[in-house]
């Protein structure tokens, strides 16, 4: 029974109760009606615009109904890629939707390709030792989801997904809700993608959504269309690289507010930028990964006049382009928030004697490495992963405690700010002793 219907039985209840003379009952509170999420809408031929999802989903099946059905697997967690302990990683949880009992292998191939197409992109593909995938089985009764293949068509499944959101037939919403308690199944969250049973093109973007989890945004897409991983990407423009859209409507007027905080969208020139220095005037003049020079053109943040954006084209206006070198910039400074140039199995907690041997991760091809006791770089260690501890030569008194440090850094000339290059550093110290 809908709570809206217990509501209204309960009052019913209490009215009658009150005239027949008994002790008046109190009625039940309304029902309380959730704000929705400013989303972002992707067309076939790669423009994205803003539309309203209700932050829950009519075709949401009742969070017991797989348990009730007897059916087992409901929740279960499986690696795609385990890069490292989730501390030292950025997470990237993937949940199906629409694959029953028996189509969580289809559902774990999805997600496989999902993470094959969003990792070919860079700084994704560079990067790619930063992440952990995880994916999270969420069993539906029926196949599918609403939408699809028309709007008549209505299924019942674990997240709600459904295409036709806001009269939009390529807009791809969920029950966030739901998303949240599948989420928290994982062993962490930085990042969310929701894969839908479904071939038709289409998803969402929900980065309006914070999580008390950890995650910001959501992404929708759809597990059996090869392009839908590009969704994905450009919504991780905005939780990871914290990039503003690029793209505009027109008749929208002029932007008349403060500079913007994000990093790719400007009230300035290019002029005005190489004067004063600021956002992405180190890139200006340089040949961009997704075509053109780095300058400033007019439009962007979803104005036609008043903000510039640094390309013309970049995948933060239209699906199937690369990052500009500002965005990718950010992209990777925004990895480093979750991940660490430097992990190593031995905890830092850890006693360690002359006798023992250390080794240290760099999930990043060409990061530097240095070593250091009690602060003097032991030069002849530089980018070394392994090392025996009797190579120290520790010297002094037995039980001494001596501190090695490894240092590591990402030399990339992709990040010039030095604010953001500052993030590209980490160090692991242990304690060491005769």
């Amino acid at each position: 029974m809908h709570r809206s219907r217990i509501s209204t039985l309960a009052l019913a209840g209490a009215l009658a109760l009150a005239a027949l003379g008994s002790t008046p009952v109190a009625a039940a509170p309304a029902p309380v009606t959730r704000p929705g999420h400013q989303v972002e809408s992707f067309a076939e031929d790669g423009t994205i615009s803003r539309a309203e999802a209700p932050a829950t989903s009519p075709f949401t099946a009742p969070p017991a109904l797989s348990a009730a059905a007897g059916v087992t697997g409901d929740g279960t967690v499986t690696p795609i890629v385990q890069s490292g302990a989730t501390a030292a990683k950025l997470d990237i949880v993937m949940i199906g939707d629409g694959y029953t009992a028996d189509q969580q292998t289809k559902f774990l191939a999805d997600a496989t390709a999902k993470w094959q197409q969003i990792s070919a992109v860079e700084p994704y593909k560079t990067y790619r030792g930063l992440f952990n995938v995880w994916a999270v089985e969420a069993v539906s009764a029926e196949s599918g989801v609403s939408g699809d293949p028309d709007k008549a068509t209505v299924r019942q499944t674990a997240l709600g997904s459904y295409f036709w959101c806001d009269d939009v037939e390529r807009l791809l919403c969920v029950d966030t809700d739901a998303v949240e308690r599948y989420a928290a199944k994982a062993p962490q969250a930085d990042l969310v993608v929701v894969v839908a049973n479904s071939a038709k093109y289409g998803g969402a973007g929900y980065n309006d959504v914070v999580s008390s989890l950890g995650y910001s945004g959501i992404a929708t897409v759809a597990g059996g269309n090869a392009q839908s991983g590009q969704i994905a990407v450009h919504e991780t423009g905005h939780s990871l690289g914290l990039l503003a859209d690029e793209y505009f409507y027109e008749g929208q007027g002029s932007y008349q507010g403060k500079e913007p905080a994000e990093a790719n969208i400007s009230k300035q020139t290019a002029a005005q930028l190489r004067r004063s220095h600021t956002k992405w005037y180190r890139w200006l003049g340089q040949t961009s990964p997704d075509g053109g020079t780095v300058g400033a053109y007019l439009g962007g943040g979803y104005y036609p006049q008043g903000l510039y954006r640094p390309t013309d084209n970049s995948i933060m206006r239209s699906l199937g382009r690369e990052f500009n070198l500002p965005g990718r910039e950010a992209m990777i400074a925004g990895f480093y928030r979750y991940a660490s140039t430097l992990a190593s199995t031995t905890p830092a907690s850890a006693q360690l004697t002359a006798a023992d041997r250390l080794s240290v991760e760099l999930p990043v091809p060409g990061t530097q490495l240095r070593w250091y006791l009690d602060g003097r770089e032991l030069t002849a260690l530089r980018d070394r992963t392994a090392l025996a501890l009797t190579e120290l030569k520790l010297t002094g008194p037995k039980g001494r405690p001596h501190q090695l440090t490894a240092v590591a850094s990402d030399p990339t000339t992709a990040v010039r700010d030095p604010e953001l290059r500052s993030g590209l550093t980490d160090s692991l110290s242990w304690q060491v002793t005769r």
